[in-house]
């Protein structure tokens, strides 16, 4: 299969002495059973963790751990991942079969999952200060939006709701379509005396924060 790395290479600005190391970082469990990238994956979500931790104790020193928690963990997880390895059009260079062993395009998962691994086999490779200069480059932007630290629309909803009415806010599930590996949930919310808000999402989760966002944008908050 002729991948062309080199053009990967030259979008990261980084060219591997080892690129069998490349090829691993980018190689899904579909296609290859023993040497595929979820050790490195393993080890770049460590290291991405690593950076991250660093970088916010130099530009918050006098931030309170929970409050430093929460920008960490926007900055590390899947949706993130998957928005930077977008970026790079990292889809394009992973290597995924089916179950009928024909290559198909890699699902958001893989994808984000690929781009942990891809931060591992930079380390490898390069070593540590190469690998902290591409996650500050290429997370950059994320970084810069940290500086506002926002608390989760369902969590100040139900504060909102108990203070005022002394009620939990009531989530209820209307419906649940799409094929197993991008579902489509769509929920509903209201809370004393309003009417239902709903929204969707790829998760249970991410559907009640979206409906969440509604109510409070209903209620000006």
């Amino acid at each position: 299969m002729n991948i062309k790395y080199n053009l990967l290479e030259k979008k990261i600005g980084i060219v591997f002495k080892d690129k069998d190391k490349l090829k691993k970082s980018l190689t899904h469990k579909s296609f290859d059973s023993i040497n595929n990238n979820e050790k490195l994956e393993f080890l770049g979500d460590r290291v991405l963790g690593l950076v991250i931790s660093k970088k916010l104790l130099e530009i918050y020193p006098d931030e309170k751990e929970g409050s430093l928690d929460k920008k960490f963990a926007s900055l590390v997880n899947k949706k993130t991942c998957l928005s930077i390895a977008k970026k790079i059009n990292l889809e394009k260079f992973i290597l995924t079969l089916n179950s009928e062993r024909s290559k198909i395009p890699p699902q958001d998962k893989v994808i984000s999952d690929s781009c942990e691994a891809l931060i591992g086999a930079i380390y490898l490779d390069k070593g540590f200060n190469v690998v902290e200069k591409f996650i500050l480059n290429f997370w950059s932007e994320e970084i810069s939006q940290s500086k506002i630290t926002r608390v989760d629309a369902k969590t100040k909803l139900q504060e909102f709701s108990l203070k005022n009415f002394k009620k939990l806010p009531e989530y209820k599930l209307i419906s649940n379509t799409g094929p197993r590996h991008q579902p489509i949930i769509e929920v509903s919310v209201k809370i004393h005396n309003s009417k239902k808000f709903t929204a969707k999402g790829s998760s249970k989760k991410i559907a009640e924060q979206n409906a969440a966002i509604k109510c409070l944008e209903s209620l000006n908050l």
